[in-house]
């Protein structure tokens, strides 16, 4: 297993002390997983029972998912940056869902993890169906937040899109910030802190932009045989909630929880309900 040690900026939290309110308390590594060199975080490694896997949204690094984080101290959590994305290195040639989720398999390999839980945001969410699908046996349980079957998708307003097809809006930190509060929390009436955001290179989010844009889970969804928990915000305006409902009448025995007042990251405005839900799933 390879050691971790917290990325330069990361705080992670010490006996005796509470972190800060923007402090990421993972530990994090530089891994070599199926051709690929990956930034992994980790945390409460060693908390007990089946490890959850956290995969983020379009251009999200690791530690945006932090209030989630916190609201969950008994489970362990792993996380991944994509390539291009937070502090993994650029990809050096463009990939697909198929490619990250053997990547992520790999991950599990390393960790000497056999299955685990998977929670999916937005584009994670694509990649999360996927890994299911290529995985079955190595997933107990999958949660969709926020997001779509891929090209069947239902589009939401249709001014947000084209600020997708612009990697420089996303390099710099003052404009990501700018551009996540509108793409991420239109329609939100939560709170929402950025501050954790960091800039991907145009490449890693081009890349990222280009494997969910070939990409759609429609026709393998009725072959998922695992629990699947839905969960959508009313008020989503990236990803409107029929694309949930979508996901929910063609995956089998799935389960649907609906949010209202969070936006596209409802479960970043809103962790602690979010959390119960979850939690009260995976239970």
């Amino acid at each position: 297993m390879p050691s971790h040690q917290p990325s330069p900026g990361a705080m992670t939290s010490k006996a005796g002390t509470q972190p800060s309110e923007n402090a990421c308390t993972a530990c994090f590594s530089l891994i070599g997983v199926a051709g690929r060199r990956l930034r992994m975080g980790q945390w409460h490694a060693d908390a007990e029972g089946t490890p959850l896997v956290l995969l983020g949204g379009l251009g999200m690094n690791m530690e945006m998912l932090e209030p989630v984080a916190r609201a969950m101290p008994d489970r362990r959590l792993i996380s991944v940056d994509m390539p291009g994305i937070g502090l993994s290195p650029d990809p050096i040639f463009p990939y697909s869902m198929p490619d990250m989720a053997l990547a992520l398999a790999a991950t599990l390999d390393r960790l000497e993890i056999d299955a685990a839980d998977v929670l999916g945001i937005s584009w994670g969410g694509a990649l999360a169906q996927q890994f299911a699908l290529q995985y079955t046996a190595r997933t107990r349980h999958l949660v969709l937040a926020a997001t779509s079957a891929g090209g069947v998708m239902m589009p939401g307003n249709p001014a947000l899109p084209a600020h997708w097809l612009d990697p420089t809006e996303y390099s710099v930190e003052a404009a990501l910030r700018r551009n996540l509060a509108t793409l991420y929390n239109g329609g939100g009436s939560g709170q929402l802190s950025l501050n954790a955001a960091k800039a991907p290179s145009p490449l890693g989010w081009a890349y990222q932009l280009s494997a969910f844009a070939t990409w759609s889970s429609a026709a393998f969804l009725p072959m998922l045989s695992m629990p699947v928990l839905i969960m959508a915000d009313a008020d989503d305006q990236l990803i409107p909630v029929t694309n949930a409902h979508f996901l929910h009448h063609a995956i089998p025995g799935s389960q649907i929880v609906l949010f209202k007042g969070g936006g596209h990251l409802f479960m970043l405005s809103h962790p602690q309900a979010f959390v119960e839900k979850l939690v009260h799933f995976l239970r």
